[in-house]
């Protein structure tokens, strides 16, 4: 569905939403960064990252009262494999699977709905599909299996979370209340950690859930009604090249040939699938 396009200045929503999708490829970054360094495990990065992401969250919306257990469980869900495959896997490795996989559980939530795609779009979905393949295949510059398949796995809970939001009239208080039962959804998880936190993992952490997601999903929030359904689409094809980018610059992982191929195959055949029938939408 196309979000209702409001009077918005143009400068506003570009602004916007480029500060949220820089926010969007630094959750890749800082989860990496905080793992590959050993200064907190998997489930404590993720407990601290709801924690600090609900209290901003919370703030903004003045509220924590609104969303709902299965949403927040979707959430968890998604967050906690997210940060167990960044144990395994590359940053630019794992914006890339889990924006494939999110977008495929969207399509297919789509076309189970009674929805027949074109000819179009089942090329554009068997091209990204054959890309994920691609990148998976075993030999040289092949990412870790597991790390793949609980980034997918990442990929399918954030495409059930967001199809359950689709509905919400005022997602910012939505998902403030989602980030605060999920805070209690995982602690459970974290008690179990048997490494010890440091400063640099926590901090890194607290960036992850304040910043990145708190305050970059407020500000997806406040660009969307000054984008067309086709221009949100486009724009968040960026944020698997901002993360390898970035991954390439801060964190030193050089993006490999196989990547490079996949991520072509992958991100073009999502525009195919995904942005085609919106123009025809709209």
């Amino acid at each position: 569905m196309a979000p209702h396009m409001e009077h918005t200045s143009p400068a506003r929503t570009a602004l916007c939403a480029g500060a949220a999708l820089a926010g969007f490829a630094a959750n890749s970054l800082l989860c990496r960064a905080a793992l590959r360094g050993g200064e907190i495990d998997a489930w404590s990065f993720t407990a601290v990252r709801m924690a600090s992401g609900a209290l901003v969250l919370g703030l903004l919306a003045r509220t924590w009262r609104a969303g709902s257990w299965a949403s927040a469980l979707a959430l968890v869900a998604y967050a906690g494999l997210f940060s167990l495959a960044y144990l395994l896997i590359p940053a630019g490795v794992g914006a890339l699977v889990l924006f494939g996989a999110v977008q495929a559980t969207m399509i297919g939530w789509s076309v189970r709905s009674g929805r027949r795609p074109r000819a179009l779009e089942w090329c554009g979905l068997a091209l990204a599909l054959g890309g994920l393949a691609w990148l998976t295949l075993p030999g040289a510059g092949a990412p870790d299996a597991r790390g793949l398949g609980l980034m997918a796995s990442a990929g399918i809970a954030w495409g059930i979370y967001s199809l359950r939001g689709r509905s919400a009239q005022r997602p910012l208080l939505a998902t403030a209340g989602n980030f605060a039962r999920g805070v209690v959804l995982v602690l459970p998880f974290a008690a179990f950690a048997k490494v010890e936190i440091g400063a640099r993992g926590f901090g890194l952490a607290c960036a992850s859930g304040a910043l990145a997601s708190g305050l970059g999903y407020s500000l997806w929030y406040a660009a969307l009604p000054g984008m067309s359904a086709t221009r949100a689409a486009l724009v968040q094809l960026s944020v698997p090249l901002l993360t390898a980018c970035a991954a390439g610059l801060l964190l030193g992982e050089r993006p490999s040939e196989r990547l490079f191929v996949s991520g072509a195959a992958i991100l073009g055949g999502i525009a195919l699938a995904v942005l085609w029938p919106q123009r025809r939408s709209e």
